[in-house]
This record gives C-alpha cells, sequence and structure tokens, in this order.
C-alpha cells in the first residue's frame, strides 16, 4: 500500500507520523488507520480491453488469517511483494496478470485480470486450473467474468452472449459506456458482464468495472438473507398462534395455578423468539447495508436506460427489491411478535400480582381476626387467673384471721368470716393491679422497638 502512495504522490504513515511528532503535536492513536480507511481499496486504471475475473468467498476470521498466509505464500512463488501484516488490500503484478485482493468483514474477493486474448467477449471463459491457479480461502459465493472491451460499433446480437429474458442493458459513465448482463450463470459457473467503452478513460474504466463487480457482489450477498427469512417463517407462525391462544385462556383463568402455567408457556415462547433473533438479526443487518450498497453503486455510475433493454434498477426492483421486503418482513415480524409477547406478559404478570394481594389482604384479614380472638382469650384468662388467685389469697386470710381469733387478737363480734368478706374487695383490686403491672412491663420493650 504504501507503494501505491509513494506513485499518487502521499506520504507514507510512518513519515507523517515522524512529521507530526517533530511539530509537537500528539496524533491520535487511531488516526493512521482512519485516513488509510479512507485510500484502502482505491480504483486503479484499466487499460482495455480486459478479461477480468472476479471470485468473492465467505471467509470467518480463522479463514481470514489462512488465506492472508495463504496470498503470502503465492506472492513469494511469483516472485511479488506480499501484503503488509495488517493490510487488506493490495495490488499483484504477476507478469500478464494482475491480482486484486481484498479483506473485508465478512467475505475476501479475489479479482485477476488480463489483456491476453480480450479483444473478443468470452472467448476464453475459464482459466482456473490453466492461466491461474489459487486457493479458495472459504466457500464461494460469487463468481464473475467481466470483459471490457473497446471497438469502433456496439455489439448487436446481445442475445447470442446473454440469456434474451433477463437481459439488462444499461447506459452507464455519462453514456460513456454500454453495460450488459443477464445475472445467470454460464456453463462454467460464471456471471458473465460486458462493458463496452464509447469514451472511457482508463480512469473511469477501472472505477466503473469495479463498481459493476461490487454490484454483482453485494447483490448476492444481500440475498443470503433470503434462505433464512424462509426458514424461520413456519416457527413464526406457530409461535403467533401460541401466543394468540394463550390471549384468549388468559380471559377464562380461575385460579393463581393457571395463570402460572400461563406464564411459564409465554416464557417458553419467549426464550425461543429471543434464540432465533440472535440468529438472524446480524444477517438481516448486513442484508440491507448491502442493498444499501447496491443502490449506491447504481446511482454512482449514472445508470440510464439503453434502448428497450431493461435498465439493472428496473430489475433489481422485479427480482432483488422483493427479496429484500421478505427479509424486513421477517424481521419485523420478530419485533411485533416480542412486543406482543411482552404485554400480554404484562398483562399476565398484572393478574397474578392482583391475585397474591387480594390473597395477602385476606390472610392479613385472617390474622387480624385471630389476633382479636387471642386478645378476648387473654381478657378471659386474665380474668380467671384474678379470681383464683383472689380465691386462694382470702383463703390466707381467712386462715389467718382463724388463728387471730384463737388467740383472742380479734374481737369477740368480729370472727373469721367477716374478716374475709371485707378482705375480698381489696384482694382482688390488689391481685388485678399487680396483673395490670405484670402485662405493662412485659408489653413495654416491643412498644418501645415501634417507637
Amino acid at each position: 500500500m504504501s507503494d501505491q502512495l509513494e506513485k499518487n504522490g502521499l506520504a507514507d504513515p510512518e513519515q507523517y507520523a515522524q512529521q507530526i511528532s517533530s511539530m509537537g503535536f500528539h496524533e491520535h492513536l487511531q488516526r493512521p488507520q482512519i485516513l488509510g480507511e479512507m485510500h484502502a481499496r482505491p480504483f486503479l486504471p484499466l487499460k482495455l480491453p480486459r478479461r477480468i475475473y472476479h471470485f468473492a468467498f465467505m471467509t470467518d476470521s480463522g479463514q481470514s488469517d489462512d488465506d492472508r498466509a495463504a496470498i503470502t505464500a503465492l506472492a513469494e512463488q511469483r516472485g511479488a511483494a506480499p501484503p503488509a501484516a495488517d493490510a487488506r488490500f493490495h495490488q499483484f503484478d504477476f507478469g500478464p496478470w494482475d491480482l486484486r485482493w481484498e479483506q473485508h468483514a465478512e467475505f475476501t474477493t479475489y479479482t485477476w485480470s488480463t489483456s491476453q486474448d480480450a479483444d473478443e467477449p468470452f472467448a476464453r471463459p475459464n482459466p482456473i486450473g490453466g492461466e491461474i491457479s489459487f486457493r479458495g480461502p472459504g466457500e464461494l459465493i460469487a463468481a464473475v467474468h467481466l470483459c471490457c472491451i473497446s471497438r469502433n460499433a456496439l455489439i448487436r446480437n446481445l442475445g447470442e452472449i446473454f440469456h434474451p429474458q433477463s437481459l439488462c442493458v444499461i447506459e452507464a459513465a455519462e453514456k460513456s459506456a454500454r453495460v450488459s448482463t443477464d445475472f445467470q450463470v454460464d456453463p462454467v459457473g460464471l456471471t458473465r458482464i460486458l462493458i463496452e467503452s464509447t469514451g472511457l478513460t482508463e480512469t473511469r474504466a477501472g472505477r466503473l468495472s469495479q463498481r459493476v463487480l461490487e454490484i454483482e457482489t453485494y447483490r448476492t450477498l444481500a440475498l443470503l438473507g433470503l434462505p433464512l427469512a424462509r426458514s424461520i417463517r413456519s416457527d413464526l407462525d406457530r409461535m403467533e398462534a401460541e401466543l394468540t391462544g394463550i390471549t384468549g385462556e388468559i380471559a377464562l383463568v380461575e385460579d393463581n395455578q393457571q395463570s402460572q402455567a400461563l406464564l411459564r408457556r409465554l416464557g417458553s415462547i419467549a426464550a425461543e423468539l429471543e434464540a432465533q433473533a440472535a440468529r438472524t438479526t446480524y444477517r438481516f443487518s448486513a442484508t440491507r447495508a448491502y442493498y444499501s450498497i447496491v443502490e449506491s453503486r447504481l446511482e454512482v455510475i449514472r445508470e440510464q436506460k439503453s434502448g428497450h433493454f431493461p435498465s439493472i434498477s428496473a430489475f433489481f426492483d422485479r427480482r432483488l427489491a422483493p427479496a429484500i421486503e421478505t427479509c424486513n418482513a421477517a424481521e419485523k415480524r420478530q419485533i411485533r411478535l416480542s412486543d406482543q409477547l411482552a404485554r400480554t406478559t404484562d398483562l399476565l404478570s398484572t393478574g397474578i400480582q392482583s391475585d397474591l394481594e387480594k390473597q395477602n389482604r385476606d390472610l392479613l384479614q385472617s390474622m387480624n381476626r385471630r389476633a382479636r380472638m387471642q386478645l378476648r382469650l387473654q381478657q378471659t384468662v386474665e380474668g380467671l387467673s384474678v379470681a383464683a388467685i383472689s380465691y386462694y389469697v382470702v383463703g390466707l386470710v381467712g386462715y389467718l384471721a382463724k388463728g387471730l381469733k384463737d388467740v383472742g387478737v380479734l374481737p369477740a363480734k368480729v370472727g373469721p368470716g367477716i374478716v374475709m368478706g371485707l378482705a375480698v374487695p381489696l384482694v382482688i383490686l390488689i391481685v388485678w393491679l399487680a396483673i395490670r403491672e405484670i402485662r405493662r412491663r412485659v408489653h413495654k420493650p416491643e412498644d418501645d422497638e415501634h417507637t
């Protein structure tokens, strides 16, 4: 990448970092990466005629590391400089063939091009295993055979090269080129695209060819969400039907056990939906992003209708846009179902909470009744206790009075019975006051704690 920068008169990242430091500035750690990202995949001039073979492979992080090692080995084998350790783009010069290597977030592309035998479109359909050879880093997702030619007259019989029923023809780059394709695979498994120059410079030819390749690549990647959207449709139908049934059963709930059972069923549906969303969210988001890139590339090439042929945009509106809307609809169903689950769960939880509050209220009322009964019983027991204790105390007073009578302490007219009768009110009063004081002292610590 630094070689390309030097060719365009730009500074190498290490050189400008030293210049920034010499000025006394402290550069942000990620500034070189941010600046480099704007020029990470430059448009390179393309001298016509040219035949190009473009391959895109799905690659995860492990496959990307293996691919970097493989592309380095391929460069060393052919005597070319390997890419830098952190490079995500590199242009190789392998004699008659050029290779443009790019690593993206979830895919890697190999774009081989040559001027040999490029005058006649698609005369050499498949160079793999013969003219060029390399190991694909992952599963192939897009394969394109692009021919860029420049002639005095445009090809008239495009139906002999492409499938007439899906043939799209446009004028691009301010009518300086005509682009034709049918978006179908040829006998060797490649999608054919033809660019006929009517006034392209090498720079504009490089830009147009790269953008056309990106349209086909991102179109294919955008459609990865369609099989997933179709596969989850039956599960969404089942979950929606089950939720509808549960919502109807809520009105017929008679006790808390039934409510708890319905709540467990709702939790099971919610867990299944969340697991499904975790599998699909990234792919559906990527589908929208890739489709947005396709639309932006079509806008950038300044597509215009050519003759009676449908344009690429019109073709995508009929074939690609419905697939994207299917993915969007599936994601919206997931979001809507999640919202319905949340509302139903809240409704059921409110009913359960109301039942619990009613049970708690009934329990408190029952406890209050029991407390009142215990209080009455306690008061009754206290009354009986006063009577019993007073009875025994009066009996003791009687024994005392009898003894005093025998020794002649009491007057002759005052007998033990009179003494006992007079002592009864006083004994009852003293016993009652004593029990009351005991009870007050027993309950005083509890009152202090509440205070």
